[in-house]
C-alpha cells in the first residue's frame, strides 16, 4: 500500500549511510581538554585516553577528528597561528607597542599557557614537525602583528623606510618573550609602558 504525500511537500533527505557528524561543541571540548592535559602532564605523558576522559567523550570521538596526539597538537598550534593577535591601531608606534605588549603579557601569564609553551618548546627540540608548526605559529601570529606595526609606523613617518625588518621584529618581540617565557619572572609595575617606550626609541634609531 502506498501513501500519497501532501501537495507541495518536499521529500525528506536522509544523511548518507555511515556519514560521521562531527559536532562542533564536542570538537571544542576536546581542544580545551588538550590544553588542560598538556598543562597537567606534558606532551610526553599526554594520551588520547586522558584527553577523552577530560573532555567527557569516548576515544573514538577524538580519533574521528585526529589520528594521533601529535596531529592533535599540531592542529591546535596551527589554529593559534590563524587566530593570532589583534592588530593594534592606536595611531602611534608607542601606543601600538603598548597595546601589543599588554595583550601578549596577559596571554603568557595564563596558567595553562605558562605550562604548555615551555613544554612544547622542549618537545620541538626532539620533534621536527612540532618545531616547524611552532615556527609557523610565531611567524603568522606574533611576528605577523609586529610586522604590521612596523609598516604602519613607516607609513606615518615615525620610522625610516628600508629598515632591517628582521632586526625590527626581533626588537619588538624579543624582550617580552625573554622576560615572560625564558626567564619567567613577574613583570614589575609599569614595565609594559617602559618597554613600549624603549622599543619605539630603538625602532626609530634603526
Amino acid at each position: 500500500m502506498t501513501t500519497s504525500r501532501p501537495q507541495g511537500e518536499q521529500p525528506r533527505r536522509r544523511a548518507p549511510a555511515g556519514a560521521a557528524v562531527l559536532r562542533e561543541d564536542v570538537t571544542e571540548a576536546i581542544r580545551a581538554a588538550v590544553f588542560e592535559e598538556l598543562a597537567a602532564v606534558g606532551y610526553a605523558r599526554m594520551s588520547i585516553e586522558g584527553i577523552a576522559r577530560r573532555a567527557g567523550v569516548g576515544k573514538t570521538a577524538v580519533y574521528r577528528r585526529w589520528r594521533s596526539k601529535l596531529h592533535l597538537v599540531l592542529d591546535l598550534v596551527s589554529a593559534i597561528a590563524v587566530h593570532g593577535l589583534p592588530a593594534p591601531d592606536t595611531g602611534s608606534l608607542e601606543g601600538d607597542l603598548r597595546l601589543l605588549y599588554e595583550v601578549t603579557s596577559r596571554a603568557l601569564r595564563h596558567p595553562v599557557a605558562s605550562q604548555v609553551i615551555p613544554d612544547l618548546q622542549a618537545e620541538a627540540a626532539r620533534n621536527p614537525e612540532i618545531a616547524e608548526a611552532l615556527q609557523e605559529a610565531l611567524r603568522e601570529g606574533q611576528h605577523g602583528v609586529a610586522s604590521g606595526i612596523v609598516r604602519a609606523a613607516v607609513e606615518r613617518g615615525e620610522m625610516r623606510s628600508g629598515v632591517d625588518e628582521d632586526l625590527a621584529l626581533d626588537l619588538v618581540s624579543g624582550p617580552l618573550y625573554w622576560r615572560s617565557v625564558v626567564v619567567r619572572t613577574k613583570l614589575p609595575k609599569g614595565y609594559v609602558g617602559r618597554l613600549a617606550g624603549a622599543t619605539a626609541a630603538g625602532l626609530r634609531a634603526l
